[in-house]
């Protein structure tokens, strides 16, 4: 075998602001909703790993989902920042994915600075082209290549699709030469537990105030296999802070809390392929922002 036909495989970070559109891209990647997506700051809280294996050029491409970079308030955000740098130093290749409709400022420079003493290759992935015109993305293409060498600056809609099959051979060129690092058939290191967690936890973020979703999180209390009728039987705890944002998520007369419970229904058995009994309740539990027990079986990362 050339070398030109050499195996391609490794790990790749996708890094960005809070909102750039890092989940959006990998499900489309790897043509599964494994990370879920809103239009909520701060809607990724933990590392996805998904693997897309792809046969010209033969490689395996393990992307790394992580949440979005921002100023930490609290322990659950200091622990979701720590998450996402912590995979620069573990990666084979970094993606730095902005946002092509935002106004270059701090926030970028701050970024960059992060990833200044990066010694892997890095690939700027400019999202949301399909909402600006190409005399305005020529010249922040430009602004950016002058901030900093990239290994290339590679424009892309991860919600249309366009320009993604770019970015990844993009990607695979750059990727070191060496075996699969995972079976042909997997998918994804999120337990089925955590995909269900999240399924809810987007359908609160979509239904619920702005102010809302940072205070919210999803324990699943239980998770049965497909019984002999094939049903799966779920149960799952919405947490929030107060007895106030109780009563939002539940709505009137419960009208919220039973949308929510059947759409998410309709995902996960979408994603499992059977039939699904959800049960869902709203528990208050104060400060679990800072719980560092709790952040923790709720496998977010960090170790400050």
């Amino acid at each position: 075998m050339s070398s030109a036909r050499r195996m391609r495989s490794g790990f790749v970070s996708l890094v960005g602001r809070p909102n750039a559109g890092k989940s959006t891209l990998l499900n489309r990647v790897v043509g599964r909703k494994l990370a879920i997506v809103s239009d909520k700051p701060q809607t990724t809280r933990n590392r996805i790993l998904a693997v897309k294996n792809l046969s010209d050029p033969p490689s395996q491409v393990v992307f790394v989902d992580t949440p979005g970079i921002h100023r930490p308030l609290h322990r659950l955000n200091v622990r979701m920042v720590d998450s996402a740098l912590e995979t620069i130093g573990e990666v084979d290749v970094l993606v730095l994915m902005l946002d092509a409709t935002a106004r270059t400022g701090a926030g970028d420079r701050y970024l960059l600075t992060l990833i200044e003493k990066a010694t892997i290759p890095v690939v700027l992935a400019l999202n949301k082209i399909d909402l600006v015109t190409k005399t305005e993305l020529l010249p922040l293409m430009d602004w950016y290549h002058r901030q900093r060498s990239f290994a290339a600056i590679v424009p892309v809609s991860a919600l249309t699709g366009d320009g993604v099959a770019d970015l990844v051979r993009t990607v695979v060129d750059v990727l070191p030469e060496g075996d699969a690092l995972y079976p042909e058939d997997y998918l994804t290191d999120q337990p089925e537990r955590v995909l269900a967690a999240e399924t809810v936890r987007e359908k609160v973020l979509q239904h619920t105030r702005a102010e809302l979703p940072f205070a919210t999180a999803v324990v699943v209390e239980q998770f049965d296999d497909p019984d002999g009728d094939g049903l799966m039987r779920m149960a799952c705890s919405i947490l929030v802070e107060r007895g106030s944002q109780k009563r939002i998520v539940i709505g009137h007369r419960g009208a919220l809390i039973k949308q929510i419970g059947s759409e998410a229904r309709a995902d996960l058995e979408r994603f499992f392929g059977s039939r699904v009994y959800l049960e869902l309740h709203v528990r208050v539990k104060a400060g679990w922002r800072e719980d560092d027990r709790l952040l923790g079986e709720l496998g977010i990362g960090g170790s400050r």
